[in-house]
């Protein structure tokens, strides 16, 4: 089982190395590899997109490792160090791209993804708090689609406008055994932010409807009840 894990997830991570350098990075021109600071952009929205999507492979890493027979520590380590693996080699070829450059803050961002999956994972073998995502449709999209996304599938990856993303903590896994607090009811602290159709300052696109006045950009912080759906039956 572990050969098979480690011969095909060397050759999947080959793929999508190659595909992407092929397939996306060709139709930008090339540099030397540097560093670009984008920690100003999008309200960090973007940074959060990066924690989350390490938080997730890992987390399915240390499933797929544990389904080897590894022991726990080295399969919790290794599975859960399988989205920062991922995510560099993007960094790596956003270094050598004039597009972009490899940014500091997005690798800090895909290290906490990862390090919030391993950590929980050694100290209690589980995970008591976990990253959540939602979206709903923003009016935003329709002034800088080239930015935000033509249709659905592609808003919901780039408009920022419209996602939010929550720590989501399963209370009934603080408490003693004994406790008859509900175990499905979490309480999440959420992020999102709004009035955003550029980076860092707001651009529209020609042809586009006119906004009128100028959107103000703002953060906005969440609380609420959430169900955890892994603890129904």
């Amino acid at each position: 089982r572990l050969a098979l894990v480690a011969g095909s997830g060397v050759a999947m991570y080959s793929g999508v190395m190659i595909g992407l350098n092929s397939l996306w990075y060709k139709d930008y021109p090339r540099s030397a590899f540097h560093l670009f600071n984008d920690n100003n952009e999008w309200l960090q929205m973007d940074k959060i997109g990066h924690a989350t999507t390490a938080y997730y492979v890992g987390k399915i890493g240390i499933e797929v490792f544990h389904w080897t027979g590894m022991k726990p520590t080295p399969s919790i380590i290794l599975g859960g160090s399988i989205g920062l693996l991922f995510l560099t080699g993007i960094e790596v070829l956003d270094g050598y791209s004039t597009q972009w450059g490899f940014s500091s803050g997005d690798m800090l961002a895909n290290a906490a993804g990862a390090g919030l999956v391993i950590g929980q994972q050694l100290i209690w073998e589980e995970q008591r708090i976990g990253i959540k995502f939602s979206y709903y449709p923003s009016s935003y999209a329709q002034f800088r689609p080239s930015a935000l996304g033509k249709n659905f599938s592609e808003q919901v990856l780039k408009d920022y406008n419209a996602q939010s993303y929550w720590l989501s903590c399963n209370i009934a896994d603080f408490c003693k055994s004994e406790s008859r607090f509900p175990k499905w009811l979490n309480v999440a602290i959420g992020y999102g932010a709004d009035g955003m159709t550029g980076a860092v300052v707001n651009s529209y696109d020609l042809g586009a409807p006119s906004p009128g006045v100028p959107f103000e950009r703002n953060r906005q912080y969440y609380l609420a009840l959430d169900v955890e759906l892994a603890k129904l039956k």
